[in-house]
């Protein structure tokens, strides 16, 4: 098969990228793009850095592993099925499934810091960057982080303080200007989509 047309997909944590992407892959069938998140690729919680007061920090590149998510990414390019457990934010209650990634003409390539780790940049070859407001963020987190992984609001706020915040100013909105498509996401993104889901029909066929 032909090498697959990889696109990267980044932007701060709660801009919208899960909604988005749900919205992208929902104009393909499985078989013409695959979706590999970042959020798969986090090492074990005893390998988690700690800040200053022993809490752990899950919103630097040292949570993730780069290596292995770079060395997936070859592998679809070579036409290989990759399977990975599926890492389920140490919810003790989630029983982590095996995830399965099949090559196919599009691969999108998720996560806050795909445009950071330069064995995965090297392999992009479309990078979008998904932006919205801080206060637009922040809200988005509460509400996710209260609703999927049961942290109460004096958590959400100290970690999007010390953690959230200042990895995206160092890690993330540097890299905004190497995207190719930066789409503001504060109210919606529809025509963006659109002319993003128009331009990989091109690349399927």
């Amino acid at each position: 098969m032909e090498k697959p047309y990889i696109v990267g997909i980044t932007g701060g944590s709660a801009s919208g990228k899960t909604f988005f992407l749900k919205s992208l892959l929902g104009a393909f069938t499985p078989e013409e793009i695959c979706l590999v998140s970042q959020d798969n690729y986090y090492r074990p919680r005893e390998m988690q850095p700690k800040d200053e007061n022993g809490v752990y920090n899950f919103d630097t590149p040292h949570s993730i592993d780069f290596d292995q998510y770079a060395q997936d990414i070859e592998s679809l390019k070579e036409g290989k099925t990759v399977l990975r457990q599926e890492y389920t934010f140490n919810n003790p209650d989630a029983q982590p499934a095996m995830l399965e990634f099949k090559p196919a003409p599009v691969v999108v390539v998720e996560g806050i810091f795909v445009f950071y780790f330069p064995e995965l940049t090297k392999h992009l070859d479309l990078k979008v960057f998904i932006e919205a407001e801080e206060h637009i963020k922040l809200k988005r987190r509460i509400i996710r982080d209260r609703d999927e992984r049961g942290y109460d609001l004096e958590d959400v706020l100290y970690r999007y303080e010390r953690h959230v915040a200042p990895t995206y100013n160092k890690y993330i909105k540097p890299f905004k200007g190497d995207a190719d498509i930066v789409i503001p996401n504060n109210h919606g993104f529809r025509q963006a989509l659109d002319v993003l889901i128009a331009f990989l029909k091109t690349k399927v066929k």
